[in-house]
């Protein structure tokens, strides 16, 4: 007996006889894509954000309402913080309100 084995005789001894072939690559044709409809636009709830505003200190201040769609005060008084300093230096959060 020779021990001089091939490749392909060591790959079967190892791992047995392939069991099937690699399956062959089907092409389909893509279906159209459905576009979703847009729904209605439905209720949210906003929320009224007061500030008062100014860039001189214990200076002249003016209000300015921001309104925000989340239902958070939290992210709203933020979300309105943030824009207003980029105008003003000086910003004051007078009252968060429901819309």
């Amino acid at each position: 007996m020779s021990t001089d084995l091939t490749e392909e005789e060591m790959r079967r001894a190892l791992f047995g006889e392939p069991q099937a072939t690699a399956p062959e690559l089907v092409i389909e044709e893509p279906t159209k894509v459905v576009k979703k409809k847009k729904l209605s636009k439905t209720f949210t709830s906003r929320l009224r954000v007061t500030l008062r505003v100014g860039n001189e200190f214990e200076g002249k201040m003016q209000e300015v309402v921001h309104e925000a769609d989340t239902l958070s005060s939290l992210v709203a008084e933020q979300d309105a913080r943030r824009i207003a300093r980029k105008k003003f230096r000086f910003v004051e959060v007078i009252s968060v309100k429901s819309l």
